[in-house]
């Protein structure tokens, strides 16, 4: 199953792109309103060079070329602002004023200076004021002192600054006006504003952006950079979110496959091979087991009273009950042979030879308990004859590991000692646990048994004393007995253990009966 990344995930990563665009768009806006506020700064300090620099030149002017003049009572020379049509005549300050204003527009077509008064001499023209100008002039006559008035505007790619200085009368310029027949004014007083010097720049900042040319240059670079760099980065991140979701896919693949291999092995050898611990080569160890061995009796007569579905379900059901009891007790279930069950204890796992043998036992004694619940069942399905099973266990060394080839394997026990399981069971009652005496001895202390006589057996060199289990001991000492056997019209699994001093009352009182009933057959 391919994992997507989650929405919160794809949320954030479009934000962070959207973030980092709009960043990199805004760069260029940053840095063209830092242009327009260099362009107004660089602006105003032009303008007011160029207005200190004309006052500077009309002061000149008017203290050190016309007020000698006067003072000399204007012989051989004229001071008027008609200049030219008098020969020899020169202009008085205001005229000057005007004259350099023309000057420096002609020069720079981004400068031009206005020299405004609301008292012009008669014969000239009234000069129109705007609103910024009737207001300079205004607040300039009530506070002559203070610094020039400056406005500041921009629009497009043109930034524009107006700047207003205020045009005092001096002495010379005072006695010209007061006693001049043109003035219109003749109580002039030193340090009056006679009317407004102004000064107005203008400047294209697409021609001081050209000056950060490299800079903007290293700008762009940068962000096509970064852009490319996202873009690579969500190429890479997708590519690496299809990999994680091809790996996801692989292991769940994976996980399918090694459930489904785990149904082939046991438990113990499953986790084993895959946690590491053991590994997957022809490689075998000798280990003191105890191995257990189960078969059916009369196996064949029951395959030819059952359909082979029916027979089929009756022994995977069976098998299926067995190998849980088994796995519970820490049994490694080694193979189904036709009807037949192996088990062992010690390997992989071991909890010791003697808890080995212990857990062995215990495990066959509940297998017996669960076959006669499971005939309880078949019975009531159909199945006429009831199922007996023979169990032998041993006690001794066996070769353990995989056998086979490099391309097959099995994970198996090989040795005499597993083929005296075998025999065991083979001479085991019916419903009956037959154990070696290696295997008594070491659950003598849980077990009651009875031993049979000495036998030898096909393939063991030694004599063999068989003990048939009887029971198992409980805390108090006392042997649990378990009494079976069927037959035709009858089923009898007797568990001592489980009944108390009640149900043995009732019970004896069925048997009484039964025997009773028995002894009229006879």
């Amino acid at each position: 199953m391919r994992r997507k990344p989650s929405p919160d995930t794809r949320r954030w990563e479009r934000v962070a792109l959207a973030a980092l665009i709009i960043l990199l768009v805004g760069l260029p806006l940053a840095v063209w309103m830092d242009m327009q506020h260099i362009a107004a700064a660089r602006l105003r300090s032009q303008a007011n060079d160029l207005n200190s620099m004309i006052s500077s030149i009309r002061g000149y002017y008017a203290s050190a070329v016309v007020r000698r003049i006067l003072e000399n009572h204007g012989t051989d020379t004229q001071v008027i602002h008609n200049y030219e049509s008098v020969p020899g005549a020169i202009p008085i300050p205001a005229t000057l004023s005007l004259e350099l204003g023309r000057v420096i527009a002609d020069k720079q077509s981004n400068v031009s200076y206005r020299f405004i008064s609301d008292y012009p001499f008669r014969g000239r023209s009234a000069h129109t004021l705007d609103a910024f100008e009737s207001k300079s002039l205004a607040a300039l006559r009530a506070d002559p002192e203070q610094p020039p008035l400056i406005l500041a505007t921009s629009s497009g790619t043109a930034s524009k600054v107006r700047l207003i200085a205020p045009v005092l009368m001096g002495a010379a310029c005072v006695q010209c006006h007061n006693r001049h027949p043109d003035s219109p004014k003749t109580d002039w007083k030193i340090g009056d504003v006679r009317g407004l010097q102004e000064i107005e720049i203008q400047d294209e900042i697409s021609t001081s952006l050209w000056s950060f040319k490299y800079s903007l240059a290293y700008f762009l670079l940068a962000a096509a950079t970064g852009l490319g760099f996202i873009l690579m980065q969500r190429r890479q991140n997708a590519l690496i979110r299809g990999m994680n979701d091809e790996l996801a896919s692989a292991n769940d693949f994976l996980a399918s496959v090694s459930m489904k291999i785990s149904h082939y092995l046991s438990p113990q050898i499953y986790r084993s091979i895959f946690s590491g611990e053991m590994e997957v080569s022809l490689r075998t160890q000798r280990k003191k087991l105890t191995i257990f061995f189960s078969d059916i009796k009369d196996f064949t007569a029951l395959t030819e009273s059952l359909q082979p579905e029916a027979l089929t379900e009756l022994i995977n059901e069976y098998f299926t009950a067995m190998s849980g009891i088994a796995i519970r007790h820490g049994g490694t279930i080694d193979k189904f042979i036709g009807d037949a069950l192996l088990v062992f204890f010690g390997d992989p796992e071991s909890k010791g030879t003697a808890e080995d043998a212990r857990a062995c036992l215990r495990m066959a004694v509940e297998m017996q308990k669960a076959l006669f619940e499971l005939n309880l069942r078949w019975r009531k399905r159909g199945v006429e004859a009831p199922l007996m099973v023979r169990m032998g266990i041993n006690t001794g060394y066996c070769n353990v590991g995989n056998f086979g080839s490099s391309d097959r394997m099995d994970y198996t026990i090989l040795g005499a000692e597993a083929n005296l399981a075998a025999r065991l069971q083979s001479i085991a009652p019916p419903g009956g646990i037959t154990a070696s005496y290696e295997t008594y001895a070491l659950v003598r202390d849980i077990a009651a048994g009875h031993a049979l006589p000495p036998v030898h057996m096909k393939g063991i060199a030694r004599e063999v004393v068989p003990y048939v289990i009887d029971g198992l001991v409980d805390e108090e000492g006392n042997t649990t007995q378990v009494f079976t056997h069927s037959g035709d019209g009858h089923d009898l699994y007797l568990d001592l253990g489980r009944i108390d001093a009640d149900a043995a009352r009732n019970l004896r009182g069925v048997l009484h009966q039964a025997i009773s009933a028995l002894d009229n057959k006879t």
